[in-house]
């Protein structure tokens, strides 16, 4: 396993210096935000100009891209296609291999949306790319069987594991070990047991560090931790010193 940041962590800051700072913590590997109304580089930046998006996501040879946490906000199927895959050639372009997009709001047929990433999952293969869904409160995936269950369904699928979610959302905390088998990503922070305890300084929360990465060894997992916390101003962090603080923990357990 490796651990990568994620370049939300440093939000408030333009892409090439959240990519510096990242660097200067001696990060090899980053995970690049690639959202509709995000902080750093856009769905219509990539669409637009693929070479161009590849510079920007380089820093030099210490840090390489290895992963893309994409958003893209439009009501317009053709669009959002045509974006989409002009992030997959972007990750082919920069050897990434893992893109993470969220699966549908609560509430929409397991089928539908099965059907929906069946279609996004085969583009995204054209490219060498595993399209993964996160475990996020609000979707479909806030319940661990449900999550199973859509990656049953859409042969490919790999799930983006955020136990943050799965900790203070509606599944409260309780096991949720039947989803390691089709975890291919995952995001880490510090979380308490309520909504407003999402994000909590490191050490100070009830994520089980060891045991997640114990079950995902079980499983042969091999690929990236990704330090995901978010910058968020009203919390008191310091955000640098948080991050470095995760990445040490990550890396003694590793």
């Amino acid at each position: 396993m490796f651990v990568a940041c994620s370049t939300l962590c440093f939000a408030r800051y333009p892409l090439e210096r959240a990519l510096r700072i990242i660097s200067d913590l001696e990060f090899s590997k980053v995970e690049i935000a690639i959202q509709t109304s995000g902080p750093h580089l856009t769905p219509a930046e990539v669409t637009a100009d693929i070479e161009l998006a590849a510079q920007r996501i380089r820093v030099g040879p210490g840090l390489t891209p290895a992963a893309f946490d994409l958003r893209i906000d439009t009501p317009d199927p053709a669009l959002f296609e045509r974006q989409f895959e002009a992030v997959c050639k972007l990750a082919r372009h920069s050897a990434v291999t893992t893109v993470t997009l969220p699966a549908a709001p609560v509430g929409t047929a397991l089928e539908t949306e099965a059907e929906r990433l069946t279609h996004l999952v085969r583009l995204a293969s054209i490219y060498g790319v595993v399209l993964c869904v996160p475990t996020r409160i609000g979707t479909i995936t806030e319940i661990p069987e449900q999550a199973v269950a859509l990656c049953e369904m859409v042969e490919g699928l790999g799930l983006t594991l955020d136990p943050s979610h799965y900790i203070c959302g509606p599944h409260q905390g309780k096991p949720y070990d039947e989803v390691f088998p089709f975890v291919r990503h995952v995001h880490l922070r510090d979380t308490g047991r309520s909504l407003d305890k999402l994000q909590v300084k490191i050490g100070q929360g009830e994520i089980e560090y060891s045991r997640i990465i114990t079950l995902l060894s079980r499983h042969d997992y091999d690929r990236l931790l990704t330090v995901h916390l978010l910058d968020i101003p009203e919390l008191p962090f310091h955000m640098e010193t948080e991050v470095r603080k995760l990445k040490y923990l990550l890396e003694s357990l590793v």
